[in-house]
């Protein structure tokens, strides 16, 4: 069986301590809850926006994160420095396991779509500089509809954008709420634990099956 294959990126593609190595240097052990606070602010002003019917772009979601956080933690940050650490989500490299992982799935005949709330520019520079955007046929980017996931108009507009159907399509994610949402509209979902400390949400959903890196999913998807 051939599945449409939509990859989730930042963290689950994507290694997103670039940022936190720049943040050290610039405030030293506060770098850790720092870039914790901002990973889930980020997060939460767009679920807020989509309640909101608000939608921005992504980076704006990410933006006002990174100054929340530096008024939380009273850190006082130059636009420069705001400016530097705000590019590096368009510089970061992808983990040592993708590559390898993409290539077994392309072989396999799967067809493989970056899937992600941030915009389509971002992610396709993104995805050029961490040179892994040969292996992917398309992007889809929640921009179309103005929503972010896990809302299931996305996961229907990727469906639809793919010509694909739920039934032959997977999500593959190291977020939980975006393989919660995937699996509640009805595709099935695989779940990258990077972190071993990572924890599944309890919602008693669970993911159609779990990986530690992406050389491991052609084999989960032929079972």
């Amino acid at each position: 069986m051939k599945y449409t294959l939509a990859f989730d990126v930042y963290g689950t593609l994507i290694n997103t301590s670039g940022v936190f190595n720049s943040l050290e240097k610039l405030i030293g052990e506060k770098a850790t809850p720092f870039v914790d606070t901002w990973r889930n602010k980020q997060l939460e002003y767009s679920f807020r926006r989509g309640l909101m019917n608000k939608y921005t772009d992504f980076s704006v979601c990410t933006e006002n994160a990174l100054e929340f956080c530096c008024n939380f933690y009273k850190i006082e940050l130059s636009k420069s420095q705001k400016a530097a650490l705000m590019n590096e989500y368009t510089i970061l490299p992808a983990f040592p396991d993708v590559e390898t992982g993409l290539k077994k799935l392309k072989e396999a005949g799967h067809t493989l779509i970056a899937f992600s709330n941030g915009s389509a520019n971002a992610i396709s520079k993104l995805l050029v500089n961490a040179e892994i955007m040969d292996s992917f046929d398309g992007i889809v980017s929640v921009e179309d509809v103005k929503m972010f996931k896990p809302s299931p108009l996305v996961y229907e507009h990727f469906n639809k954008k793919t010509n694909s159907a739920k039934s032959d399509s997977w999500l593959i994610s190291s977020n939980p709420f975006d393989v919660i949402g995937a699996i509640s509209y009805g595709m099935r979902s695989v779940w990258v634990q990077r972190s071993k400390d990572s924890v599944f949400d309890p919602w008693g959903i669970e993911p159609t099956a779990k990986i530690k890196d992406i050389t491991e999913l052609a084999s989960k998807l032929k079972q």
